[in-house]
């Protein structure tokens, strides 16, 4: 697999997510050029101590990398805007990590001769330095052009990501598989504690936690098993 070398990164979106991928990269080797402000800076701060805070403009002019992390309906607006101003650059990679856009959202960024590039992390992020931890056992779902798709399975496995391919065109039902898992086991874990609540039970989710995980790990093993050769007969 191709590895993408030492990269000037730079970060657009300080929520929970940008931050720790720029840390995860800067630990890979990467330098960080430079971090939008976002809704909680101190955080972002915490994460990537020392990053520049800059506009999302000048973030672009100084990264030969850019890792965009916005909210799912604030990307497009995002990627056209930059391009009318003439941001973006001659082999530029542009990275995003929305579950449910793959290249074609990056098409203004790429019509100036920048990399499209998707590559989401399949975890919840709480936006803290743990997070290097969880991304270190997942996988991440990875769409790009097939002549720099090894670029994009590098730098998921830099972030600590195992990478999965996905279509372009299977993004959206990669999205709803991601969207129902996450939704779903949060209103499970919501009812059952507020069950427990009920009855007087002190921290219900301490007392469902080693439950909840051991159920979804039997889950999964089940899945996997499901999947798996058959047995000889």
């Amino acid at each position: 697999m191709t590895a993408p070398g030492r990269l000037g990164v730079g970060i657009i979106g300080a929520g929970k997510v940008g931050p720790v991928i720029g840390a995860a990269l800067a630990g890979a080797g990467h330098a960080i050029t430079g971090i939008t402000s976002g809704s909680d800076d101190d955080r972002a701060a915490a994460v990537l101590p020392g990053a520049p805070v800059l506009d999302a403009v000048e973030v672009v002019r100084r990264s030969e990398l850019v890792v965009i992390a916005v909210p799912h309906d604030e990307l497009p607006a995002l990627v056209q805007g930059i391009a009318d101003v003439g941001g973006w650059q001659m082999g530029q990679l542009v990275l995003h990590v929305d579950p449910a856009y793959g290249i074609d959202v990056l098409r203004p960024a790429a019509e100036h001769g920048a990399i499209p590039l998707a590559v989401h992390p399949a975890i919840l992020f709480n936006g803290t330095t743990l997070d290097l931890r969880q991304l270190q056992a997942s996988f991440a779902g990875v769409t790009a052009p097939a002549a720099v798709l090894p670029i994009a399975q590098a730098l998921a496995v830099e972030m600590g990501c195992e990478p999965v391919v996905i279509a372009e065109q299977d993004r959206a039902a990669y999205a709803e598989a991601i969207a129902t898992a996450s939704e779903f086991s949060r209103s499970i874990v919501q009812q059952a504690t507020g069950l427990l609540r009920g009855i007087g039970v002190g921290n219900p989710g301490g007392y469902l936690s080693a439950l909840v995980q051991s159920a979804v790990e039997r889950a999964l093993r089940d899945e996997s098993d499901s999947i798996g050769p058959s047995p000889a007969l």
